[in-house]
């Protein structure tokens, strides 16, 4: 069971304690606000109120032990670079920062946090494609080059199976799972024959999966 360390519960810091707990993760869930804290207690393994900015605190709740720490904070530069500080000295192994711009970005990755997320511009990102393509269900950008996309099965595709249709080769992308109705068949062999009504999970590169929403 993956460990987190989740500082900061405004509204992102508390969707992600949550979801992380629901994942079946261990959380440890703080912020300096009890309010805060009390909210968000019962649906995380652990919720403490302190402050991170406080490194023998961090210390004190063993930090280093947990597999990753995030910083959720807000919109305080100086804080979440004085506890990332903390959290690398305390030899935490991998840390991840909200951002509120760009600017926070580049100062939280020079400082050498593992990753760095602005949450508003992700989401924004996330929409822009949905909305840009309307037979587009869902899309997970996995990083810059690559994603898993929630399509419709393309007309042309059906009564076809899987290796008539040659998809790994035309367009470099793999379907890793297909929704038919209420089943879910993940990782469908190459035999399977797509029908009308099927919901493709696939996964390839951002110009391969543009390409199949072209179909």
């Amino acid at each position: 069971m993956k460990s987190y360390l989740v500082i900061g519960l405004g509204l992102f810091g508390q969707a992600l304690a949550r979801q992380l707990c629901k994942l079946g993760a261990d959380v440890l869930a703080m912020d300096v606000s009890s309010h805060l804290v009390q909210q968000v207690a019962s649906d995380v393994t652990h919720a403490v109120v302190g402050d991170a900015k406080d490194k023998e605190v961090l210390r004190a709740l063993g930090a280093k032990e947990f597999d990753c720490a995030v910083i959720a904070i807000g919109n305080d530069l100086a804080a979440s670079v004085l506890v990332a500080m903390n959290l690398m000295e305390l030899g935490v192994p991998y840390i991840v920062c909200k951002a509120h711009d760009e600017t926070h970005r580049k100062v939280l990755e020079k400082l050498g946090v593992n990753r760095v997320v602005i949450p508003e511009q992700e989401n924004a990102q996330r929409l822009g494609r949905s909305l840009h393509s309307h037979n587009v269900l869902e899309y997970i950008e996995l990083s810059e080059e690559y994603g898993i996309l929630e399509v419709p099965a393309p007309k042309g595709w059906t009564g076809k199976s899987i290796r008539d249709l040659n998809i790994r080769a035309r367009l470099g992308i793999n379907i890793i799972a297909v929704e038919s109705g209420r089943k879910t068949n993940v990782s469908p062999s190459a035999e399977y024959v797509i029908q009308a009504e099927d919901i493709l999970v696939v996964l390839g590169d951002t110009y391969s999966l543009e390409e199949l929403q072209k179909l």
